[in-house]
């Protein structure tokens, strides 16, 4: 099953942060799975230089609060993982969709994971209204991702040390 889609990185506030296509190229009851490429190179502040033809792979959990996406150069070479918290995604029409709630963790090994925007959040804890429910979500979703990294469960199981 392979099926374009549309992906929408929403604020809390419910406006498109971000958007891009990827093809949806697995469902499960707890899961969406989601290959894209890049077209264009992008420059990030924390991640460096992404080239053209980088793909992601994009792993959605109905029921958490994250996603990990796992970069590889063209030739699928492992690059990092990087891992968004946010709210369960919802998808409908080849549109997915999710709230990005600012905290993201980037991890090149089991003992390099570097926790990014928590100045975001919390300057949108205030600007966007996250209710005491939501800050607990996102402290929660970064705990079960360091777990997760350091036990080297799905999708980070083959993780370098």
């Amino acid at each position: 099953m392979t099926a374009p889609c549309r992906i929408n990185a929403r604020k809390f506030d419910g406006s498109i942060h971000r958007s891009w296509t990827a093809d949806l190229v697995d469902e499960n009851p707890d899961l969406f799975v989601l290959v894209g490429t890049f077209e264009h190179e992008v420059n990030h502040p924390d991640l460096g230089r992404i080239p053209i033809g980088t793909v992601s792979r994009e792993f959605y959990w109905k029921n958490r609060n994250f996603n990990v996406f796992r970069f590889e150069s063209a030739d699928g070479a492992f690059m990092f993982f990087y891992c968004n918290i946010n709210l369960p995604p919802v998808i409908g029409d080849r549109v997915l969709d999710y709230v990005d709630l600012d905290i993201d963790l980037l991890v090149r090994g089991r003992a390099d994971v570097k926790i990014l925007d928590e100045d975001d959040f919390e300057n949108n804890r205030d600007a966007l209204g996250y209710g005491d429910d939501i800050v607990m979500i996102a402290k929660n979703a970064v705990a079960e991702l360091k777990e997760m990294i350091a036990a080297g469960v799905f999708p980070f199981e083959d993780l370098p040390d």
